[in-house]
């Protein structure tokens, strides 16, 4: 039998020296280097978060350190920290698992419509009931209303595109990007409505900032994204599977239709979780989704999921804490992100040299 049926070079792996057996690896590192590189960068930015959250919770602190007021103090800055991870989290684990399931790296779930339908929920609502009105929405009712509205969005593109012998993923991508921009349109057509005093309310109001998220949301958004977070992340290896595309995955036994539509509504509600709580995002889970492939150097998803998560977290926490404390600027935190997010993807896209 031909050499060249074992191996590319025609030598049988048994015939390579001991030092070359020895890097080759099955596992979800290719050689051991690599995953002690994994390990190094994850205490690195385990330390940066912890930094970055420490700086947030009591630098330039008034009060003397470990007194009530200090810890008052604290526990309200801490609200906004909860924010971030709760964002981080969402956004990052979100994206690597919609990413996994279109089979497409340069698009993210904001593409199904999530920021427009937030940016026409609040034009309407200063539309037909004024800036009162849009104040008074500020509760607990309009941010359920409005993770109920995402959510059943997404489940009606995926039962009506998703399901049946013409199931087509790029179908529903392409309804997607349309009722986007339809929703785009009737929020634009509303705001050349308002007066400039309007305007300029809701214009602060659709700029994402940890600003607009409420405590009183926390005990409705924390239980949401954990759980969808854990369901995804114990079911890794169905997206490793999943990544491969439709006909390995059903020649490996995964039932390809039922395992993205499980997946596919997990990251719906994480981006509307993400999404009413704070506002749109679109270029930060792109971001650390590209940042997280490129550091972990591995495709398995039981590693790349918590590297995303923690680059996403550190680059909120470290973002913040610059523009806050350096900068002076903490309503551009999310327009400095987006500008970043949006040159890492005109950079992929030139790179490939397509979409």
């Amino acid at each position: 039998m031909s050499a060249n049926l074992f191996t590319p070079d025609a030598q049988p792996l048994a015939q390579k020296p001991a030092s070359v057996r020895a890097n080759r690896g099955a596992g979800a590192f290719s050689t051991p280097k690599a995953r002690r590189n994994y390990i190094i960068i994850m205490v690195a930015l385990l330390m940066l978060s912890a930094l970055a959250t420490l700086g947030l919770l009591a630098y330039k602190n008034p009060m003397p350190f470990g007194s009530e007021r200090f810890w008052l103090i604290a526990e309200r800055r801490a609200s906004a920290v909860t924010a971030m991870g709760v964002v981080a989290l969402s956004q990052a684990v979100a994206t690597v698992a919609f990413q996994t399931v279109t089979n497409n790296r340069i698009i993210t779930p904001s593409i199904m419509g999530f920021q427009s339908l937030y940016t026409a929920i609040h034009t309407a609502t200063i539309y037909f009931f004024g800036s009162a009105g849009l104040i008074a929405a500020r509760n607990t009712e309009m941010f359920v209303f409005q993770l109920v509205l995402m959510v059943l969005l997404s489940l009606l593109l995926y039962s009506w595109l998703l399901t049946g012998k013409n199931a087509n993923m790029h179908a529903m991508l392409l309804v997607g990007i349309v009722i986007g921009g339809g929703l785009g349109s009737v929020s634009t057509f509303m705001q050349r409505m308002l007066t400039p005093s309007e305007f300029d309310i809701l214009t602060a109001r659709l700029f994402g900032s940890v600003n607009n998220a409420d405590p009183e949301y926390y005990p409705i958004a924390l239980p949401l994204v954990l759980a969808s977070t854990l369901l995804i992340y114990l079911n890794s290896r169905n997206l490793n599977v999943l990544g491969l595309g439709k006909d390995v995955a059903q020649n490996l036994g995964v039932n390809h239709r039922r395992h993205s539509l499980f997946m596919l509504v997990l990251v719906s509600i994480l981006m509307a979780v993400s999404t009413a709580l704070v506002g749109p995002m679109t270029f930060l889970g792109f971001l650390v989704a590209i940042l997280a492939y490129q550091f972990a150097d591995t495709f398995d998803h039981r590693y790349v999921i918590p590297m995303a998560a923690l680059i996403a977290y550190m680059v909120l926490t470290v973002a913040y804490f610059l523009m806050q404390h350096v900068f002076y600027a903490q309503g551009v935190v999310s327009i400095v992100i987006e500008l970043v997010g949006g040159i890492v993807f005109l950079i992929v896209i030139l790179k490939k040299g397509r979409l």
